[in-house]
């Protein structure tokens, strides 16, 4: 398989794909064919706090809304929600779950819909600083999504793609009740990979199989240096598909500042591309691979090894 270079200078590849051998952007003629059987619900997930799991559903929302796909998003959060924020969508919340399960509004008008893509809605739990009721636990979430399976019956969703909060606690046990798959993003820091392995094997014995991981801000001149791991690096550690690799990159918080998900960019920037074409993996049910590359004008060192990498 040869190589495959992006117009971008963070990282150069060699990798290979079991289903195609390019990954055209979300601009591209061709549609990815929706692997298994829709609706498909994905929980995003890490275990540790700030690693960017909110930011990588933000992207992967606005992803497959664009590429054609009904998504529903719920920021399962509660207390601290912040999807809203990153979809530019914190000032159209009227209702959320809460209020469905108190009797106050119908699931479809707690539903928001984005203003760029009719095919995308976000669901937040409940509103800022404000606590669930008791009951609400695994059993009322999986209600819930069940419910939003079967909303529209002639124009069902086709993901529904779940939130999750920080931490191993009750919101996450109840967040990952109605997944059958799973996006795990950490960072190649060794705080957020040994909260990540936990996590794992939590979704493992929850009975979720389908796992998957993205690597978050990584840097190429660190990866070089031998001072942080790399994304091969990541994969081999927790032993788990890798989905995307997202380089470092400032327009990250430009973008969660304006309330636009950075893979709406233009022109587009590294880690929005990164991410769309993590989506793309998503639809399709493929995963990336990376291949270790030795320097040919270095010797070979312990440690993190030489490896530069970027996905296509």
């Amino acid at each position: 398989m040869p190589s495959l270079v992006l117009p971008t200078a963070y990282f150069s590849t060699k990798l290979s794909h079991r289903h195609h051998s390019t990954i055209p952007s979300a601009t591209h003629s061709r549609r990815p064919h929706l692997a298994g059987d829709p609706p498909r619900t994905v929980v995003i997930t890490s275990g540790k706090g700030g690693v960017g799991k909110t930011t990588a559903t933000a992207n992967l929302s606005a992803s497959l809304a664009r590429l054609g796909f009904r998504v529903t998003s719920i920021d399962a959060d509660a207390g601290l929600r912040n999807l809203d924020l990153l979809l530019g969508l914190e000032n159209r919340i009227h209702y959320t779950a809460s209020e469905v399960f108190s009797g106050e509004c119908r699931l479809d008008q707690a539903l928001v819909r984005d203003r760029r893509f009719n095919n995308l809605r976000l669901l937040c739990l409940s509103k800022p600083r404000s606590k669930l009721p008791l009951s609400f636990g695994s059993k009322t979430i999986t209600y819930l999504v069940d419910a939003l399976k079967t909303l529209e019956p002639l124009n069902p969703v086709q993901f529904i793609l779940i939130d999750c909060p920080a931490g191993v606690d009750a919101g996450f046990v109840t967040a990952i009740a109605p997944a059958d798959e799973a996006i795990l993003v950490t960072t190649p820091d060794i705080t957020a990979l040994r909260d990540a392995d936990r996590v794992a094997g939590l979704l493992e014995c929850d009975g979720i199989k389908d796992i998957k991981i993205i690597v978050n801000r990584v840097r190429a001149d660190l990866v070089r240096g031998e001072d942080m791991m790399s994304p091969l690096d990541v994969q081999e550690m927790l032993g788990l598909p890798l989905l995307g690799a997202i380089p470092e990159d400032a327009e990250v918080i430009r973008s969660t500042n304006r309330g636009s998900p950075l893979v709406l960019n233009d022109p587009p920037a590294p880690a929005g591309i990164a991410f769309e074409q993590a989506a793309w993996r998503l639809v399709e049910g493929d995963t990336m691979t990376a291949v270790a590359l030795e320097e040919a004008d270095r010797p070979a060192k312990k440690g993190f090894g030489w490896f530069s990498f970027f996905g296509l």
